[in-house]
């Protein structure tokens, strides 16, 4: 069933964030006049004039961090063994629920060393044609482009979405993907998510409602911390362009080849590969066929 007006999903442990999270959806779909910083803490004035006091960045921290650490303690209290391990395990998100003629385009931006590029052409691509899309950020990635992040942050068409801290698979017990070692324990898989999300939310004054792991490798016990902190865990259904290494025509094929619900996973890291040709020769093509380009909030999720 079609999400209302982009539905935010709240974070439940965070009496203030009902609060900070709705506002931040009104306030994006309603053409807020300005935001200021007065004393420490965010006034914002609706279209109306009325005045609302939200609580400092620091305050929200302190109480994030406070239920932070009820749900490590309470994941470390449990005798915990994951039995799975990849990128479609039991709570992984890889589709909209929806038979619709709609395509959720999402572009990781993977930051390190050899991923904190940023595919300018694709992205004026995608605003020149008004295609909406979901962005799953790094924060290495963010603190390498702060600039060019803040203004994806304030473009309508994007939602910002937390893709980890170090860029790591989420495991409890160190699993490994494509050569990468992952997070070792409850404590880690926090902090990898964690970090980036209050990163996010400290630039933007938005919390992510989406996580995807670097390498989209999860246990099953990882999934459910995620959940536990607020977030779904999303990856894909079509792999558009294989970490950016695909060619324009394999990227374009791999398009084609959606279905109405379909997740597909890209990248805006990498300039230099086919990723923003392929998409450019596949969007007309499937606007052809009757699809339409959609957001993760436009959609309930399934696995």
């Amino acid at each position: 069933m079609k999400r209302s007006n982009k539905m935010i999903v709240i974070f439940p442990l965070l009496a203030f964030t009902l609060l900070v999270s709705f506002l931040s959806y009104y306030f994006k779909h309603d053409n807020v006049s300005n935001t200021t910083i007065l004393e420490g803490h965010h006034i914002i004035y609706s279209m109306n004039k009325k005045e609302i006091l939200l609580p400092s960045i620091e305050e929200q921290h302190s109480i994030a961090q406070a239920d932070i650490k009820d749900i490590k303690n309470r994941w470390e209290s449990e005798s915990l063994h994951p039995t799975q391990w990849g990128e479609q395990v039991t709570g992984v998100k890889n589709k909209l629920e929806t038979n619709d003629h709609v395509i959720a385009l999402t572009f990781d931006a993977c930051g390190g060393p050899y991923g904190s590029g940023y595919d300018e052409k694709l992205i004026r691509y995608l605003r020149e044609n008004n295609i909406p899309a979901t962005l799953f950020i790094n924060a290495r990635w963010i603190k390498e482009n702060r600039s060019v992040f803040l203004e994806l942050s304030e473009d309508p068409l994007f939602y910002i979405e937390n893709h980890g801290t170090e860029h790591l698979p989420l495991s409890i017990n160190g699993g490994t993907a494509w050569g990468i070692s992952g997070t070792k324990s409850v404590e880690e898989v926090i902090a990898e998510v964690m970090e980036n999300q209050l990163l996010i939310s400290e630039i933007t004054g938005r919390k992510p409602s989406f996580f995807r792991s670097g390498t989209a490798y999860y246990d099953e016990v990882a999934v459910n911390i995620v959940n536990d902190l607020g977030l779904s865990v999303v990856n894909y259904n079509v792999l558009g362009d294989a970490g950016a290494t695909f060619t324009s025509e394999q990227v374009k094929n791999s398009l084609l080849a959606s279905q109405p619900g379909s997740i597909v996973l890209l990248h805006m890291n990498q300039p230099t590969s086919g990723t923003a040709e392929g998409i450019i020769e596949a969007i007309p093509i499937l606007q052809q066929q009757g699809f339409e380009f959609v957001t993760l909030y436009d959609y309930s999720l399934s696995e």
